[in-house]
């Protein structure tokens, strides 16, 4: 779908090099998903405790040296400061500390390295609305052009771009520029509280390469649009802007949360999936396009049996005007 003003238009994912202008910035975001789901065996009493790896306690960027880790633990009512987690022949964790929202510290010790032991210990972290965990399903929760590890979530409007159509798009002299923000809490967590503005909103690390970031500073200095894929480019651009009044390269984190009413200032267009009620996601797309056009364009959506969800189809939204 192409949402640019009120007009709404149905196109196929392909067509998006056509979509775009010759002058236009591409920026996609190159976070590789890790398996950062974990199943082992409680010592204390037995039972299967499933965890997901979130960041290394006192970081929030990836470090696979780093041995404490703040996990999603399930079910965490069950899971108290001391008790072990046992993972076969490969290792053990111990929960350090009880946190928030069914989080725990945890400490790993384990007799291999920890991205061996992720491959042979965890799971990617499928949505639980997935049931098909085989295989094939794994490698698809993996963007084409992946390649900095850190994310438990895949940025999923990347999930729709193949090989063949990257090269059309460079093919046609569309400049392309990478970031990577660790997708965490912060973009899949829902909104639960009756007000947005109460609403806790995590932090996500992000990292710019200088390249990247020459490449974006001087598109938005000479008025070039910028193309976010996904709200995970749009929340690190602006987040990156915001904090800095200009495109910092280096490692950063954000945990801006954006809003109907917030004044973008890099991205002027974005690729993204369509999302569900009481997300943050759909915040920020009606921030983007305003609130009454997504509404309409959800409704045309669901009235035309788009898909939804993490392996669903994709809107082409133009920025609406200040």
């Amino acid at each position: 779908m192409v949402l640019d003003g009120d007009a709404i238009a149905h196109r196929s994912f392909s067509s998006l090099p056509h979509l775009l202008r010759p002058d236009d910035l591409l920026v996609l975001n190159e976070t590789r998903v890790i398996p950062a789901r974990l199943v082992g065996e409680r010592k204390r009493g037995g039972g299967r405790v499933e965890l997901l790896l979130l960041h290394p306690a006192g970081s929030m960027h990836y470090d696979p040296k780093a041995l404490r880790w703040i996990a999603l633990a399930k079910p965490a009512r069950r899971l108290r400061c001391g008790d072990r987690i046992v993972f076969g022949a490969l290792g053990e964790v111990t929960v350090r500390a009880e946190l928030a929202e069914g989080m725990r510290e945890i400490e790993l010790c384990i007799g291999v390295a920890f991205e061996e032991f992720l491959q042979r210990a965890g799971r990617m972290p499928l949505p639980p609305y997935i049931r098909n965990d085989s295989p094939s399903a794994q490698r698809r929760y993996q963007s084409v052009f992946a390649r900095l590890p850190g994310s438990v979530a895949a940025p999923t409007a990347s999930l729709h771009f193949t090989p063949r159509l990257l090269r059309e798009v460079a093919g046609r002299g569309i400049e392309i520029a990478r970031l990577a923000l660790n997708v965490g809490l912060g973009t899949f967590r829902p909104v639960a509280t009756e007000s947005i503005d109460e609403h806790d909103m995590h932090a996500e690390s992000y990292s710019i390469e200088a390249e990247a970031a020459r490449a974006i500073e001087s598109a938005r200095f000479c008025g070039r649009r910028i193309v976010a894929v996904g709200t995970t480019v749009v929340r690190a651009l602006e987040g990156n802007l915001r904090e800095h009044g200009r495109i910092e390269p280096g490692e950063h984190v954000t945990n801006l949360f954006i809003t109907p009413g917030f004044r973008f200032g890099a991205v002027g267009a974005m690729v993204t999936n369509f999302h569900l009620p009481r997300s943050t996601l759909l915040m920020l797309v009606s921030a983007f396009a305003g609130r009454d056009r997504v509404l309409r364009a959800y409704a045309q959506a669901v009235a035309e049996r788009y898909r939804f969800y993490s392996f669903g189809d994709a809107m082409f939204v133009l920025r609406q005007p200040e």
